[in-house]
């Protein structure tokens, strides 16, 4: 008996290491799908990179890591900013827009709106050497907003009353607690109506458009591909394909290699995109919309 179980040790000692730490190899299956490099093409340092901005623009710390890199990374040669994103806060989108703006001081950039390339997204692509639209994108919704809920009947039927004590007549402004006053409205105009002119501003700056016939481009109008392009928002229409090639050429690479986005970074991305639209759902602030 012994005899035999020596004679298959070979296989139950694995077997029972199977069993023991099943559940740790198949996490680390999982890491290793997600890390481990596809083929020997992905090995290869490449010289043109893709960017990705998905998802409503909340904090623009990750992206502007990346346009800032790629910037000082000589090695790349040219740079694809992939859109599909509604548009967001007011300031992670100049940041954006302004890191993209120092990208093409030193290298050709192109923007690609692949499904929406709204407001604070269309912001951050302004200052690209050329912005490329998907036949089946929306452009524009260049415009600004703040908005909120009045809560005071809920709160009155659920017995809750909010009290505070502040210094300044504008404290309260846009609190969700009552109806705003008309003096705070006027307020909050005066930030939205500045945001706006310089937001308009700098697309006409940008796309070399008269800023005086603002409201033929802006005025949060929102376009098809082809009428966007029409006004002077886009350059041409194209897919992904026509995108990649337009970087290719402005960068005077003879082989193309582009990057391959970290597959744990493009899952983050779309948790965090899930994540920020349900925090603006419940706590307004003014945004590109």
């Amino acid at each position: 008996m012994e005899f035999i179980k020596k004679l298959f040790l070979p296989i139950t000692i694995p077997m029972k290491f199977i069993q023991e730490h099943f559940k740790a190899m198949i996490f680390l299956l999982i890491l290793f799908l997600l890390f481990a490099p596809q083929s020997e093409s992905d090995l290869t340092t490449n010289n043109l990179q893709e960017i990705s901005l998905v998802g409503p623009i909340m904090d623009a710390t990750a992206i502007v890591k990346q346009i800032d890199e790629a910037a000082e990374k000589e090695s790349i040669k040219g740079v694809l900013l992939s859109i599909n994103s509604p548009g967001g806060a007011v300031a992670p989108s100049v940041e954006i827009a302004y890191a993209i703006k120092r990208l093409k001081e030193k290298k050709p950039v192109v923007a690609y709106a692949k499904g929406t390339m709204a407001s604070g997204s269309y912001y951050a692509s302004i200052w690209a050497d050329k912005i490329i639209a998907n036949p089946g994108s929306m452009i524009g919704s260049i415009g600004v907003i703040m908005q909120g809920a009045d809560l005071s009947e809920v709160m009155e039927k659920i017995g809750v009353k909010s009290q505070s004590v502040q210094a300044g007549k504008y404290k309260k402004v846009g609190t969700p607690d009552r109806a705003w006053e008309a003096y705070e409205v006027n307020e909050l105009n005066k930030v939205i109506h500045g945001t706006y002119n310089m937001f308009t501003k700098d697309v006409a700056d940008a796309r070399n458009l008269e800023f005086d016939k603002r409201d033929f481009f802006a005025n949060a109008h929102i376009f098809t591909a082809a009428q966007a392009m029409e006004v002077g928002l886009v350059d041409s229409i194209g897919v992904a394909y026509d995108a990649k090639a337009e970087v290719v050429a402005l960068s005077g690479v003879k082989e193309a290699v582009w990057n391959k986005e970290d597959k744990f970074d493009l899952i983050m991305k779309k948790l965090s995109a899930s994540t920020a639209v349900t925090l603006h759902t419940y706590f307004p602030s003014i945004s590109l919309k």
